[in-house]
């Protein structure tokens, strides 16, 4: 079913030169740091996926985001550099212990937050952190041909979740920047529009 730029695929949604899961517009999602306590900066088993220039970014943004950042973050990246690559052969950002984040830091509340957007935050840099970690909880892989776009149900995001639920906040919609910002605003535009109009759910009819 082609409609508005975008085709309908079983249960996933074509978008240009993106597949898009129905997770995406029909999960509900909004971050509860004060419950989960920045945990996806800090579970995990590599570090945040950084395109080519994003590794570039962060070795040129280095020395003004460095001051926001604990000395175990320092020592590793002083030892590993801004950017790793990682056993699949991914570039990703260091960690601390083998798990967290190397550019966090925990606030006075006990949250770990990132030390990059708070630099981005404070008019230091004009980088908000990288796009793998603004789009969380939502995954993209690239392939050749297209990108997918999917949904990563962890349990640590069990109170994203509820919190969505209890807002009634569609996961697409919480993520309306990051999505912008990685494939423009037209592209949204259209992920909006199918998310509105269903037409999945007409076709069954």
């Amino acid at each position: 079913m082609v409609r508005e730029g975008f085709i309908f695929l079983c249960a996933m949604l074509e978008i240009g030169k993106t597949i898009v899961s129905f997770d995406v517009i029909e999960e509900h999602f909004l971050c509860d740091l004060f419950k989960c306590k920045g945990a996806c900066c800090v579970e995990g088993d590599s570090g945040a996926p950084l395109t080519a220039e994003e590794a570039l970014k962060l070795e040129e943004i280095y020395p003004i985001v460095e001051p926001y950042m604990t000395q175990e973050g320092k020592a590793v990246i002083a030892h590993q550099g801004t950017s790793m690559v990682d056993e699949d052969g991914d570039t990703v950002t260091p960690l601390v212990n083998n798990r967290e984040c190397a550019y966090t830091f925990t606030d006075d509340k006990g949250i770990v937050k990132c030390g990059i957007e708070k630099a981005f935050l404070e008019g230091k840099i004009d980088f908000r952190k990288p796009v793998s970690c603004h789009l969380f909880p939502v995954r993209i892989t690239e392939y050749k041909r297209f990108d997918a776009v999917n949904y990563q149900e962890l349990k640590i995001c069990k109170p994203g979740r509820e919190c969505g639920r209890g807002q009634k906040l569609p996961l697409y919609q919480f993520l309306k920047e990051p999505l912008i910002r990685k494939y423009g605003k037209d592209w949204y535009e259209q992920l909006a529009f199918a998310a509105k109009e269903r037409p999945w759910e007409k076709s069954a009819e």
